[in-house]
């Protein structure tokens, strides 16, 4: 693209409010493969498309992950999952589940550092699920939470990615209108306190994780005291890690044969 056609991109993106309209307008650029079509990809920007749909890619946790218009756009705070399990991985041979994988972001991120783990995402929509294969490559199955995964996971699971729905469904309005009227309803409404997913995925956790496995949830501020109450009540043991630079916070559970140690740490 020309400078001239990179700057009546940005007037045009600054005029529909984007607050960044020129690293926008070169993102843009760059995914363009001639004016006309830098063109129709700013108009698609300027009635509100998430840019990373409009692109067809969001870059995440050192990864490029592809998207699809209308699949939920990884969010930078979800690194934290990512690097609380690596912690986990510094064996080779691992099972990974990437469950709600929406773009199967999370899962890609981990493998990418800890190639020789076995990774499995599921999610319940299609949508989501075609995109994750074009990720994930394989391993991507469709349904209801657990009811996706394959049998002979049950019992082997040892880092369990549960990037659940978790805003309260009278909180939807306050989103901003690209995740709104972009992102799937389904990939954000966690019920009447945010934690309706959640729960469900904590009471079925430890049928799945293996001795030791480790489950990782994000949740706001708000909604910690409740998640680690949920984790406690299923019989495994709670903890809470967060990241201020990400602004990010998540309730992990551990699974173990022993009773529940309910101390946070």
């Amino acid at each position: 693209m020309t400078v001239t056609d990179l700057t009546q991109a940005t007037v045009r993106l600054r005029a529909a409010g984007c607050v960044f309209a020129e690293d926008e307008a070169a993102v843009l650029g760059s995914a363009a493969t001639d004016p006309a079509h830098l063109s129709e990809l700013v108009d698609r920007r300027a009635m509100g498309e998430p840019l990373e749909q409009v692109v067809g890619f969001a870059d995440f946790c050192g990864v490029r992950v592809r998207l699809r218009p209308g699949v939920f756009v990884p969010r930078v705070r979800s690194e934290l999952l990512v690097h609380t399990a690596l912690a986990e991985l510094t064996t080779p041979g691992k099972t990974v589940v990437d469950l709600c994988c929406g773009s199967g972001a999370l899962g890609l991120a981990v493998r990418e550092k800890a190639p020789a783990i076995r990774l499995v995402a599921a999610d319940s929509d299609p949508l989501a699920v075609a995109c994750a294969l074009d990720n994930l490559g394989g391993d991507v199955f469709q349904g209801d939470l657990f009811a996706a995964l394959p049998e002979e996971l049950r019992g082997h699971v040892d880092v369990l990615l549960a990037n659940v729905p978790y805003v309260a469904t009278e909180h939807l309005a306050l989103l901003p209108a690209e995740a709104r009227l972009h992102e799937p309803r389904t990939a954000l409404d966690g019920g009447a306190d945010g934690l309706d997913v959640f729960r469900a995925v904590v009471a079925g956790a430890a049928d799945w994780l293996a001795p030791g496995g480790l489950l990782l949830s994000e949740v706001t501020e708000a909604q910690t005291e409740a998640a680690v109450a949920a984790v406690r009540a299923a019989g495994l043991s709670a903890g809470v890690v967060e990241d201020e630079d990400l602004e990010a916070r998540a309730v992990t559970g551990r699974w173990s044969e022993l009773p529940a140690v309910t101390a946070l740490r």
